[in-house]
């Protein structure tokens, strides 16, 4: 550009640059000084250019340049002060050069939230200006200065603050065991997000009371910074969920650190007092029911593993107490297709430890019940519950629903012993499901499952209220143990619940051990309340 045009666009557009200067400085002096360096880099530039279309955006983009690199020059020179804390400003700057106050300072811009630790970090340690801020962070620069406003009055008094590890942060919890009711989805249950102990103590962190993402760090003896992606992670993944105030609480329900066992005993008997009831009034009910199931295959030849696996269903599924309650809230949906009410146990003290128990209550644990449905064969579908009266391993986890589909291609004809089949028939063998002969070990109904399902009667009102006062009253007792968010799952658990796979088992105990069914062979036990539902049947 010719010397004559360039000295004009400087004269036409001065008292604007010197306006940008005083904007930006904290004195007339420093305007000027601002102002004289704009002046230069802008006029040396229009001599090197040809022909300049938007001289306005040309010159406003020099000044921030030049204020930039201005800012940045004063700072690598004097530092950086917040309100008279002062940040050493320098990339070799370390913990262990610098002071205790240093140290203090630098720890509380960790507690900032993201965007206002970011706005701080950017001005202050990169020398980026709020303008330069603003359009990163796509907002307006007047946020940006009241962001780094705030962040200096969270910074004093935080810098004072005499922070305090919580109990999590000297003492974790730990897991014992993770459970889940409903479909876990591609990443499995529970336990792959909170198998990560940190993360296991960040949803516990908010169990009992809701906290902020800064109270969970100081619980957890952390900074926020580093714990900020496992939140927003577990959040993102429905263990945690925020609430008013940026405060989370969780709908994860974690098993009480103590526990009665005579409260527990008490429930057991009677309980076993519902199996009583329900060997005399529900089992000839259950039994007549599937008389009439002709086309069904049976390893052994045995009726009674149907009938057994009939009762245990209808007890599980058709004769449960009712509570109303939403438990919506309770269901963590992931982003892997989860969709399950998450339990977590833990490990528990006796509350009660004069107490001497009777009974083992371990004895009348279950795994169910498991359904799993065929994609690839609609046709092909399980119900299964595992207990003490099967011999399957691994329960949910090693329940897979290739397993129906590989006997499914068995019993059709259509897997032929090869090298090519080689998995596919080691892996029916080890569940079981197949013999070293290739003998089809598991029960197979023609019947759907839904047919199934509805021949099964469910226990009349009349039984069930017998013990509805009891459920609700134990229900109750045990869930005063549980934070408030948490009660009306365990109401409806405990109440619903009561009768289920436990009282089950109490049923079998007694129709095994009066008479009613034999005793299970080694083979029985391998489908022993396990009944595959298929189109096709094996050959007897």
């Amino acid at each position: 550009m010719e010397k004559q045009k360039a000295d004009k666009i400087i004269v036409e557009y001065f008292q604007k640059i010197y306006g940008f200067a005083i904007k930006k400085s904290f004195s007339y002096e420093e305007a000027e000084d601002l102002c004289a360096d704009i002046v230069q880099e802008v006029y040396l530039s229009l001599l090197k250019s040809d022909e300049i279309y938007n001289i306005e955006g040309y010159i406003w983009r020099i000044s921030e340049h030049t204020y930039s690199k201005y800012v940045s020059s004063k700072k690598r020179h004097e530092g950086v002060s917040i309100d008279g804390m002062e940040i050493p400003y320098y990339d070799t700057f370390s913990f262990e050069e610098s002071d205790e106050e240093a140290i203090r300072l630098r720890r509380e811009i960790a507690y900032l939230t993201e965007r206002r630790r970011t706005i701080v970090y950017q001005f202050y340690y990169e020398n980026k200006s709020i303008s330069y801020i603003a359009q990163t962070l796509d907002i307006p620069e007047g946020t940006v200065k009241w962001h780094l406003n705030k962040a200096r009055n969270e910074l004093k008094e935080g810098f004072f603050m005499e922070r305090k590890i919580g109990k999590l942060g000297m003492a974790p919890i730990t897991a014992t065991c993770y459970g889940h009711d409903g479909n876990p989805g591609g990443n499995s249950g529970p336990e792959y997000y909170l198998k990560d102990k940190l993360n296991l103590n960040i949803v516990y962190s908010v169990y009992f009371s809701p906290k902020t993402m800064e109270e969970i760090a100081d619980e957890l003896g952390v900074t926020p910074v580093y714990i900020e992606d496992r939140i927003n992670f577990l959040e993102g993944n429905g263990f945690l969920t925020k609430i008013s105030g940026n405060r989370f609480t969780t709908y994860v329900c974690f098993q009480p650190d103590t526990y009665s066992l005579e409260l527990a005993e008490n429930r057991i008997k009677m309980q076993m007092k519902a199996a009583e009831m329900l060997v005399k009034e529900y089992v000839p009910a259950v039994r007549a029911a599937v008389a009439n199931m002709k086309e069904v295959y049976i390893p052994s030849g045995n009726r009674e593993l149907l009938e057994a696996a009939a009762i245990f269903y209808g007890i599980a599924h058709k004769c449960g107490l009712s509570l109303n309650k939403d438990l919506s809230k309770y269901f963590i949906q992931t982003t892997a297709g989860g969709n399950f009410i998450a339990t977590i146990d833990i490990p528990r003290t006796q509350s009660d430890p004069e107490y001497t128990p009777q009974l083992d209550d371990t004895s009348y644990w279950a795994c169910g019940s498991m359904t799993r449905r065929s994609q690839k064969y609609p046709v092909v579908y399980s119900w299964s519950i595992d207990s003490r009266y099967c011999s399957r391993k691994g329960n949910w986890e090693n329940n897979f629903t290739s397993d129906y589909e590989y006997l499914y291609e068995f019993i059709n004809g259509n897997l032929s012993e090869n090298a090519a089949n080689i998995e596919k028939f080691n892996r029916l063998r080890e569940r079981g499901f197949l013999s070293e002969k290739n003998e089809v070990n598991i029960m197979i109904s023609k019947d759907s499952y839904e047919s199934f399902a509805d021949k099964i009667p469910s226990l009349d009102e009349k039984s069930k209220k017998k013990f509805a006062n009891y459920a609700l009253e134990s229900a109750m007792m045990y869930a005063r143990n549980y934070p408030t968010q948490m009660q009306d799952l365990v109401l409806y658990q405990m109440v619903c619940g009561f009768i289920g796979c436990q009282v089950a088992i109490m049923v079998m105990d007694i129709l095994y051990h009066n008479g009613t069914f034999k005793p299970l062979t080694e083979r029985e036990k391998i489908t022993s309340d396990l009944i595959m539902f298929s189109d096709v049947l094996p050959e007897m």
